[in-house]
């Protein structure tokens, strides 16, 4: 994600209540942390502050939690594409490969939803969004945009592997982890970045994704 940020930083989450807020915060902060592949292929393990809120964290709320923070993701990622193909400034061969990628979005939403009413869990509503002036402005700015989006989605699918329990869950999180990670590099190649940065993909720390995700909050 580096030093970009995310629909410049402004707020577009309004939850309903402050325990959907607290447990989406709760969560995003931990999707840092975990043993995990690093830059050169080394394994990354936990501190023992970081394992111990793993722990608290899969304690306390479980997969259900884990699959509500994932599904608000999920929710903004549709809505922002559905709005962005909208516009009408795509066409052609964008056009081609940023339609799936909104389906797909969508196609997680339900699936998301799903997995959450199976565990017996109550999924997360739709927050209310709000996009900041400009957000669909151009097709430069929606593609940026999207760019940093899907950047976002990969880290958040690979970092919650750490804290999933159930294994029908954990195949679900890591099926969707790839095709985000198709997603982001298909934006990479259509606004001149990098589709393969690295061997393996960087995980970013608990302070990076919350940079990221914290000023969306309203």
């Amino acid at each position: 994600m580096g030093d970009r940020q995310l629909f410049g930083g402004r707020s577009v989450l309004q939850f309903r209540s402050n325990t959907d807020r607290r447990s989406f915060l709760k969560f995003a902060g931990l999707v840092g942390v975990g043993a995990t592949l690093a830059g050169g292929g080394m394994l990354a393990v936990p501190s023992a502050a970081e394992a111990a809120d793993i722990k608290k964290a899969s304690a306390a709320g479980g997969d259900v939690d884990i699959l509500n923070y994932a599904l608000v993701l999920e929710y903004l990622e549709a809505d922002f594409y559905a709005q962005g193909i909208a516009k009408g400034f795509l066409s052609g061969r964008e056009l081609e490969l940023i339609t799936p990628i909104g389906d797909h979005e969508k196609e997680h939403v339900t699936a998301v939803t799903a997995a959450v009413t199976s565990l017996g869990g109550t999924p997360a509503e739709k927050p209310k969004i709000t996009y900041p002036a400009g957000t669909f402005d151009s097709k430069e700015s929606f593609l940026k945009n999207a760019s940093v989006f899907e950047e976002l989605g990969v880290t958040a699918y690979h970092g919650q592997v750490p804290l999933i329990s159930s294994g029908d869950v954990l195949a679900a999180a890591a099926s969707i982890a790839g095709v985000e990670s198709r997603h982001a590099a298909v934006i990479a190649t259509l606004t001149g970045g990098k589709p393969f940065p690295a061997p393996v993909e960087a995980h970013a720390t608990m302070d990076e994704v919350l940079a990221v995700v914290q000023p969306l909050i309203g």
